[in-house]
């Protein structure tokens, strides 16, 4: 029978994306693992890859459509011996759009094919996520019984196919024992409440603007840093710190690095200097779980980096591990794929702790947004020259950078934040002893 493609879940959090482009076309053969489509998500742009092996019957939904909810059927697979008449005519959906501009989202979801039998709906899983499966792998196991939830799936990033299903018998893949009901789903964070747009808008009548549409990037950083400020108790401390030190043994660094190409920049001792403190004030290094506090044991460090439109925060995983020439190299190959939009979600997931740097804008100080579930985030400002008092008491010139730590209140206490923040500084300002 035909098999249904739906439209992908690409990270945890997508609910909807855009169909940017389809890389097959009606009557081409594809295998598993082929690439069929890329598509957009509030974050990237990624490959669809096919789970099942046929032909293309119809493609559904346009290339360039915006707004395809996750588990839409986009697409319809023929297996072995079918033909495009056992699709049905009911399965061209009356707004599968190939929009005139792009950005027109489509209205109604496809309806299944004419004489197949719809795949069952995506399972969850005991602790209320999906459990990714393709059609033809639940309508298998539905017809035998088997819990979706007891077998490890073999297809992309532990997708359940087809061959995973079709072998099992229902004692092979016993269900599990009876689990306490999934709690419900949090709601989406709303936008921030304000006047209605109709209301904003005859207040600016007979002003010249320009209406800019919200893309996926910016609803989410709406939605998210929304979130931030209202459930996140903030609190901020500040520190300045002597970069003098660490300017000169960069500099003799970088000197001695010259024949192997590398460069070290002063946010790569930044982010190892934040790895470390993590290890050396472990308490800190946590994310709030909504009943709990998780307490991480590795560094991993997420970095903000502008694009156009938005930003990425990328995370350097073990970064107390490595390196600084491998944390230099991992974060430029990071900041390229995150401005082309090729981070893959896992990394851009995750991290107990940020840094957001300004200072190559030239900005003194500020006080970044945390980025939930994360503990804190290292606000970085410009170095820039000052006069200082020694600890002769003589008055010196040196370069000093201010530094604001914003702390999620939950997790991290005033004292605990206080020792986190002096441990980054006590690194930077003896270099040296990130090398021990």
């Amino acid at each position: 029978m035909p098999i249904e493609i739906l439209m992908p879940a690409l990270s945890p959090t997508m609910e909807e994306g855009t169909l940017a482009k389809w890389v097959v076309k009606e009557g081409d053969t594809v295998s598993s693992g082929d690439v069929m489509a890329e598509i957009e998500t509030d974050k990237a742009t990624m490959e669809f890859e096919a789970v099942d092996e046929g032909v293309i019957g119809k493609i559904l939904i346009a290339e360039g459509t915006e707004g395809v909810k996750v588990n839409a059927v986009i697409a319809i697979l023929l297996e072995d011996g079918e033909s495009a008449d056992d699709i049905g005519e009911t399965s061209t959906p009356a707004a599968a759009p190939k929009p005139e501009s792009k950005g027109e989202p489509a209205t109604e979801n496809a309806a299944p094919a004419e004489g197949s039998k719809p795949a069952p709906a995506a399972p969850v899983a005991s602790d209320g996520s999906r459990v990714f499966a393709s059609p033809l792998a639940r309508r298998i196991a539905a017809d035998k019984g088997l819990d979706l939830n007891d077998i490890k799936g073999s297809g992309p990033r532990g997708r359940i196919i087809k061959a995973d299903v079709e072998g099992l018998s229902k004692s092979d893949a016993p269900k599990a024992a009876a689990a306490a009901p999934a709690a419900a789903a949090p709601a989406s964070p709303a936008m921030a409440a304000g006047p209605a747009t109709d209301t904003i808008l005859k207040m600016y009548e007979g002003r010249e603007f320009e209406e800019v549409k919200l893309d996926g990037m910016r609803k989410t950083i709406a939605a998210r840093l929304t979130e931030a400020k209202q459930t996140v108790p903030h609190f901020y401390l500040r520190r300045d710190i002597q970069l003098d030190n660490l300017m000169a043994f960069r500099g003799q660094l970088n000197k001695q690095l010259e024949p192997r190409g590398v460069k070290l920049s002063v946010n790569d001792f930044i982010i190892k200097a934040c790895a470390l403190a993590l290890q050396q004030v472990p308490e800190a290094n946590a994310v709030w779980a909504g009943d709990r506090v998780l307490k991480l044991k590795p560094s991993d460090v997420a970095v903000a980096v502008a694009i156009e439109g938005g930003l990425f925060t990328p995370v350097l995983q073990d970064a107390e591990m490595k390196s600084l020439s491998a944390l230099s190299a991992e974060m430029k190959d990071l900041a390229t794929r995150a401005r082309d939009r090729k981070l893959a979600p896992h990394e851009y997931q995750g991290g107990s702790f940020a840094i957001s740097n300004l200072g190559m804008f030239g900005i003194d100080n500020f006080d970044a947004v945390i980025n939930p579930p994360h503990g804190a985030i290292l606000a970085v400002g410009a170095g820039t020259k000052k006069p200082v008092v020694g600890a002769d008491g003589e008055m010196a010139i040196a370069t000093v950078m201010s530094v604001t730590l914003s702390v999620d209140h939950r997790v991290i206490d005033g004292a605990l934040g206080a020792n986190l923040l002096n441990a980054i500084k006590d690194n930077l300002e003896a270099p040296m002893t990130m090398l021990a």
